[in-house]
């Protein structure tokens, strides 16, 4: 798929790649194909010229738009591999991951730079200030430099030209995932499983030559590029992502459920076919998006192993009745299976290798429950999720779907300890804007009848917290929230 889109950026050089948007809304072009195209073999020049050569690492803070894309295909072209790197993850982490994935290079623009606090020992050193500091490799800037960061990455380099491509399968990218500051995890992608999931994604979405797409990740960006449609990264700030749906009319979008919900609570419209992942996908959501003009609203289940896995549309969502969530069928070559414990294990072409440090394994251990009913995929909760209550196991995700009535944003069953070794189980309740509560505990009484013996012993109306770049729903921190409001309930 890289190798695909680098023949199609310059087969049309003066097309439009990357889409821009103004605060007014206006649309411009922020890179054409031939700028990509160009920039990709600068960069591949000037890192080929530092060294970085096949199973070479090399470290990217650069945000997500075109020089992003241009890092990424310079470094596949060389045969190196990329870890991603979030400066904002904080000292420890960034430490911690930066001594696991020992990098010959850190490409990082400004901005990385300021936000991870480099730029002083960068003014000294042009290195960071880690321990093992040789072993963890030189920095460079990629993008306008600032007082303070690294040497451009082309700075005193002659380029002699750009190098033939590597063309045999290897490592490409590491992305780190779960894990701790002592013990980080880090998803190895090779070659093959990155083309394999791009390419699953691009016979998914089947985005149209010319039209629009809007999405901000390497999934999104490299397969519609490919295929000659333009992207255009969305908008951080919603009056103006309203105003950018509005004035490019994507034929296809791909955000993540909190910016959904951002969205259509300040009345965002949509067209086309809307796609959302990352966390969970309500059918509610799905049906509010379709209800704002969407032809058609998507859930994408995926893992940063597994990108994507499965996807499911509103209506065979909505018309879902069984207990636990349903998210779909496994897409083309995906194999799904589960194991005594009942635990979701996936695998295919587009699996990742291994973990960094670790052996390679076919199987992905999802951490999900799951069914497999008639090949679709139900999830039952999380492993680590569990509740035990009267000496009973309870999974929340089996029963968080049914508390989605009109109404509700969010919703999380947690487990607050009662003092005993036992735990109350307590549903917390995010009410959408402007939803009556009284009305909306009252629409709740039916799904808490239902549950049965896994009825919650308390629910709480209030804002779900979320973390990590995602968004997703905080269950710890959910849980903090909900033993500090019974404490309250109880002092009063």
């Amino acid at each position: 798929m890289l190798d695909t889109l680098t023949h199609a950026l310059r087969a049309a050089p003066d097309r439009p790649a990357v889409l821009g948007t103004t605060p007014t809304g206006a649309v411009r072009v922020r890179a054409t194909c031939g700028d990509l195209a160009d920039l990709a073999d600068r960069y591949a020049a000037a890192l080929h010229a530092r060294g970085i050569a096949r199973s070479a690492t090399v470290g990217v803070a650069v945000r997500p738009g075109p020089r992003a894309l241009a890092v990424m295909l310079a470094v596949h072209r060389l045969g190196a591999r990329a870890a991603v790197l979030d400066p904002g993850a904080g000292p420890d982490v960034l430490r911690a991951r930066l001594a696991l994935a020992r990098p010959d290079l850190v490409l990082a623009d400004a901005t990385a730079q300021a936000v991870a606090g480099w730029a002083r020992p960068l003014a000294r050193r042009a290195r960071l200030a880690l321990p093992d500091l040789a072993e963890l490799g030189p920095v460079a800037t990629v993008g306008p430099r600032l007082p303070g960061c690294a040497p451009a990455l082309e700075a005193d380099v002659r380029t002699t030209g750009v190098p033939r491509p590597v063309d045999e399968d290897g490592d490409t990218v590491i992305v780190f995932t779960s894990g701790t500051t002592s013990r980080p995890r880090a998803v190895v992608h090779t070659r093959s499983s990155l083309a394999a999931g791009m390419t699953t994604v691009a016979e998914l979405v089947r985005p149209e030559a010319g039209r629009p797409v809007l999405g901000g990740t390497f999934f999104v960006l490299v397969p519609s590029l490919a295929s000659g449609a333009p992207v255009a990264l969305p908008a951080r700030s919603v009056p103006v992502l309203r105003r950018q749906l509005r004035r490019l009319a994507p034929q296809a979008t791909y955000l993540t459920p909190p910016q959904l919900r951002r969205l259509l609570a300040a009345g965002g419209r949509f067209c086309g076919r809307v796609w959302t992942g990352s966390a969970p996908a309500s059918a509610e959501l799905l049906t509010r998006v379709k209800r704002a003009g969407a032809e058609e609203a998507w859930g994408v289940y995926a893992l940063t192993e597994l990108f994507p896995a499965a996807a499911v549309e509103q209506a065979d969502k909505a018309a879902f009745t069984g207990e636990g969530d349903l998210v779909g069928t496994p897409l083309p070559h995906v194999t799904a299976k589960t194991d005594a414990s009942g635990e979701l294990l996936l695998t295919g072409p587009a699996a990742r290798d291994r973990y960094l440090g670790e052996d390679p394994d076919p199987w992905i251990a999802t951490g999900d429950r799951a069914r497999l009913d008639g090949g679709r995929i139900v999830l039952k909760g999380r492993l680590k999720d569990m509740v035990l209550r009267h000496a009973e196991n309870i999974y929340p995700g089996l029963y968080e779907p049914a508390l989605h009535v009109p109404g509700v944003e969010l919703a999380l069953l947690v487990g607050v300890p009662a003092g005993d070794g036992d735990e109350r189980l307590v549903a917390v309740v995010q009410p959408g804007t402007g939803t009556d509560r009284a009305a909306l505990r009252a629409a709740l009484d039916g799904p808490l009848e239902r549950m049965g013996a896994a009825r919650p012993d308390a629910v709480l109306l209030a804002d779900i917290p979320l973390s990590g770049r995602s968004l997703k729903p905080d269950r710890a921190a959910t849980a903090r929230l909900a033993a500090r409001r019974l404490a309250e309930r109880s002092r009063r």
